[in-house]
């Protein structure tokens, strides 16, 4: 998956206009412009699609936190320079405050079945014995979960 593409797929599922979104990066600590935004919305076919870095996407994610479960007290989290699936499931884990029994819930939204102990080895510290790489398809089935659960259309 491309970060544009989970930009796209958070932006549809909370039905998330142009002002909002560069509201949600302003509160992750970066300003970006209508312009920037419309480049990273387009498809990748179209001449003026631009990929967005991952330290663009953190900066997204921080803020949809900040959103989602209240800006907290004290310096913000630095936003990532190097991002990968692990990393962009748990901020938007934390965003949506989600148990794994929620994340259950939302992958057999998606017809995917996961155990607690696969949702737990894709939190793990990656030197833990039992750390699991997040591979798109299983982060694609979450966020199709997730639109499931939250787009209101």
């Amino acid at each position: 998956m491309t970060n544009n593409d989970i930009l796209r797929r958070i932006r549809f599922t909370f039905d998330y206009n142009d002002d909002k979104m560069m509201a949600l990066f302003a509160s992750g600590g970066q300003e970006v412009t209508r312009a920037e935004l419309s480049d990273w919305l387009k498809k990748e076919e179209d001449p003026e699609f631009k990929g967005i870095y991952d330290k663009q996407l953190a900066t997204f994610l921080n803020g949809f936190i900040n959103e989602k479960r209240g800006k907290k007290e004290g310096p913000q989290p630095i936003p990532e320079k190097s991002l990968n699936n692990n990393i962009i499931f748990r901020k938007l884990k934390i965003a949506l405050n989600l148990t794994d029994e929620d994340i259950i819930a939302m992958l057999d939204l998606a017809d995917l079945k996961a155990s607690k102990h696969e949702i737990s080895a894709l939190f793990r510290n990656p030197s833990h014995k039992h750390y699991r790489l997040c591979k798109d398809q299983f982060l694609r089935n979450f966020l199709h979960g997730m639109q499931v659960k939250y787009h209101k259309g």
